[in-house]
């Protein structure tokens, strides 16, 4: 088995448990938590069974509807730390381009420490953040071009941005070689 791939089935059977432990926990049914999240409830049953590769977006609805944090959902069930969550979180349509949900710290609500990497030519187009939610993105392998709305930012190896976060914007990697990075997201 390849080894994303087995890190990225075990993240889905932690999501798989720790939604359905946290949905009892909250005394809500499948269709309530659905209606709460605005994620359907066919989408809702496959998340449990561990049968569906579920966007970042949709996983930040449902644990917002549970009242907990991203991580809390894809955190492995049996971890001692819970600032340390090591677990990867989205795997691109290019085999290489990963994102590693690291670790958390409490902020207002918390941060969330990432470790991205993506292949040439990779994109990934976030949702937009809360108002009052940020970023902090650092580059130390390649260079990643930041597209807030209209405009795109080249981040160099070494260099640091922060930006709010609640305007679209997406990363992605024109270069020829793999762009790895660091990205924390202040809630």
């Amino acid at each position: 088995m390849h080894k994303e791939f087995g890190q990225r089935a075990s993240v889905l059977q932690h999501v798989s448990l720790n939604v359905r432990r946290l949905r009892h926990a909250a005394g809500l049914s499948q269709s309530v938590l659905a209606e709460q999240s605005d994620v359907s409830r066919r989408m809702l049953v496959a998340i449990e069974a561990g049968e569906k590769n579920v966007s970042l977006g949709t996983l930040d609805r449902v644990a917002a509807a549970l009242g907990v944090a991203f991580s809390d959902l894809i955190q492995a069930p049996e971890v001692h730390d819970p600032s340390r969550i090591n677990e990867l979180a989205w795997a691109g349509t290019i085999p290489g381009s990963t994102a590693m949900l690291l670790a958390k710290a409490v902020a207002t609500r918390e941060v969330e420490l990432w470790e991205w990497r993506l292949e040439p030519g990779e994109l990934y187009q976030s949702q937009c953040d809360a108002e009052g939610w940020s970023e902090q993105i650092y580059v130390f392998e390649g260079c990643l071009t930041l597209v807030l709305g209209d405009t795109e930012r080249r981040i160099e190896t070494g260099e640091f941005f922060m930006f709010a976060s609640h305007v679209p914007h997406a990363y992605r990697n024109d270069g020829p070689l793999a762009t790895r990075f660091v990205r924390n997201v202040v809630v």
